[in-house]
């Protein structure tokens, strides 16, 4: 469910031409530095696993992990990049169900510059704001909503979420090139569907092991959201008692989830990659005392194959 930006291969630039003269007389110093250099240009170059609904498993920012980074270590990057391929994910059959399903979809990346981009795990966006160590823009995605499933009668009587547009606004800042951590923030409005607005707070970095052909990253993350958007998904209202057999239950807005992601990705030639990857959720607040979520631990794994030019 995530989609990352890409463009040429990683043997095409150095690493040691990112890194400062001074700093390669002083390698053990530098070590924080390289690493940035090496995972940013990966990123930049591609990565990613699939597709995307709102709230997902995964954390928002592995959908453009890295993105910012590049910015960073590689200013004179191309202006276009791109990357397609096919990824399977594994996640639970809604919010807090304890089955989980199989789903495939493409991986699709454009970006243009610092400008503009559109993605299946990003949709169509723009950077308003964007500087070596910061993003910020605004964009336009989409929800998949929930339906309720013939072979799964957990959700009976609760009725379908309808699929609807999400309007998101977020910023991306880097705290320093020697120790890369990025910090995001979103926010996302629902128009239609779960009508109602979702919005993280998320920190991640690179970690060690990582390289040129092989790069992971790792990062926590807090969401909230308002009232509306947690009834819809976890409430149940007097008319969905009645059918339902469940007791009315009033959602109240606030934290609803913690969580922690990981991603990895591997250059296996100039142009191909395999990209994996996984996060864990944790419901809180009155979401996790919802009588419709069987399980407040939510995991997802993504795989991916791509293709990037």
């Amino acid at each position: 469910m995530t989609l990352r930006a890409t463009f040429m291969s990683a043997r095409s630039v150095p690493v040691r031409d990112c890194i400062p003269k001074a700093c390669r007389r002083r390698r053990a110093g530098c070590l924080g530095i390289q690493l940035a250099c090496a995972l940013a240009l990966v990123w930049i170059f591609g990565c990613g696993s699939a597709f995307a609904q709102t709230p997902s498993p995964l954390q928002e920012w592995q959908y453009s992990g890295g993105i910012v980074l590049a910015r960073l270590f590689q200013p004179n990057a191309p202006d276009w990049r791109v990357v397609a391929g096919l990824a399977t994910e594994v996640q639970p059959v809604y919010d807090g169900s304890n089955a989980y399903r199989v789903q495939p979809g493409p991986v699709f990346n454009v970006r243009y510059k610092d400008i503009a981009f559109v993605s299946v795990g990003e949709g169509l966006g723009v950077n308003l704001l964007h500087g070596d160590h910061y993003q910020a823009g605004i964009a336009v995605g989409y929800d998949l909503g929930r339906k309720v499933r013939d072979d799964y009668t957990h959700l009976h009587g609760l009725g379908d979420i309808s699929p609807a547009p999400a309007f998101k606004a977020f910023g991306t800042y880097v705290l320093a090139k020697k120790f890369p951590l990025v910090l995001r923030a979103d926010v996302r409005q629902i128009v239609g569907g779960a009508n109602g607005m979702v919005g993280d707070l998320e920190a991640y970095l690179p970690l060690p092991g990582s390289s040129k052909k092989f790069v992971m990253f790792a990062g926590p993350s807090i969401t909230y959201a308002d009232h509306r958007y947690l009834q819809h998904v976890f409430g149940v209202d007097p008319a969905q008692a009645r059918v339902s057999g469940y007791p009315p239950f009033d959602v109240h807005g606030g934290e609803s989830a913690v969580g922690v992601g990981f991603s990895a990705t591997r250059f296996m030639t100039k142009h191909w990659l395999i990209n994996v990857d996984a996060a864990l959720n944790h419901l809180r607040g009155s979401a996790e005392e919802s009588p419709i979520v069987q399980q407040r631990r939510q995991r997802v794994v993504a795989l991916s194959t791509e293709y990037m030019w």
